[in-house]
């Protein structure tokens, strides 16, 4: 299988970047996006050029580092799938494939196709966490919740922070990965006491770094976790929640 790889080559943050092409002739249907990248370092290598700068860990859909924009689309052709689960299966032989790294003012560029998303971690280190008392863990039953309240804590929870929804979405929002942390710790009885302070503290870190929401939708689509769209909601009725409580007291 022979594929032709438009990759975008940056030497670092402050530099100008542009496309190189290359050739991969021994490509196969069962590669991944990634091991495709892998071959191809392998030849650049072999050659004496330099490698292309890439992300990835556990390469099993969990970590969420290895996001890049193939063909324009973060991740890649396959909805709600991320890039190391993008196979050549969905590309036929001779097609050209453009990669270029998650595009956002909120992720710069490191280098090639590695970007900073670190403006990610400020919005959780703003307020996604719950604060315990130390000692030994409690009995299980001490914090009774709902089996439904459960199973949708978990569906929120799974967002793994890839940032495929702030590249998807044309203002560059960040409300489907900070809804889904709201949501989540909304529905836990652990994250209640903190509820209103966390979401004031989260969404004044998102909008400091993101975009606004128009609801486009785009970032549904690409979200390898399936975060649905209510999460935006959760956004506004999180802070709004916390805006009236306080006003009442």
């Amino acid at each position: 299988m022979k594929i032709t790889v438009d990759v975008w080559r940056q030497s670092g943050p402050d530099s100008s970047g542009a496309f190189d092409t290359y050739q991969v002739n021994d490509a196969t249907v069962e590669m991944s996006l990634l091991e495709l990248l892998d071959r191809l370092n392998d030849q650049l290598v072999e050659s004496g050029n330099e490698p292309i700068a890439f992300d990835s860990d556990c390469r099993e859909g969990i970590c969420g580092s290895c996001g890049i924009t193939v063909d324009d689309v973060p991740h890649g052709p396959v909805a709600n799938t991320p890039t190391c689960s993008q196979h050549l299966r969905s590309f036929s032989d001779g097609d050209r494939i453009k990669l270029e790294p998650f595009r956002s003012a909120a992720f710069p560029v490191v280098r090639d196709l590695v970007v900073d998303r670190s403006a990610l971690d400020r919005v959780l280190e703003a307020g996604g966490y719950v604060s315990v008392n130390a000692g030994t863990a409690p009995d299980a039953d001490s914090q009774p919740l709902s089996h439904q309240s459960a199973e949708a804590a978990l569906d929120f929870a799974a967002c793994i922070g890839c940032g495929a929804c702030v590249a998807a979405c044309p203002n560059g929002a960040a409300h489907l990965f900070t809804g889904s942390k709201l949501t989540h710790l909304s529905l836990v009885t652990q994250g209640r006491n903190e509820r209103g302070k966390r979401a004031r503290a989260m969404s004044h870190q998102m909008e400091a770094d993101f975009g606004p929401c128009s609801t486009y939708g785009e970032c549904a689509e690409v979200c390898p976790a399936e975060i649905p769209l209510t999460a935006i909601a959760a956004v506004n009725k999180e802070s709004m929640r916390f805006g009236l409580r306080r006003k009442d007291n």
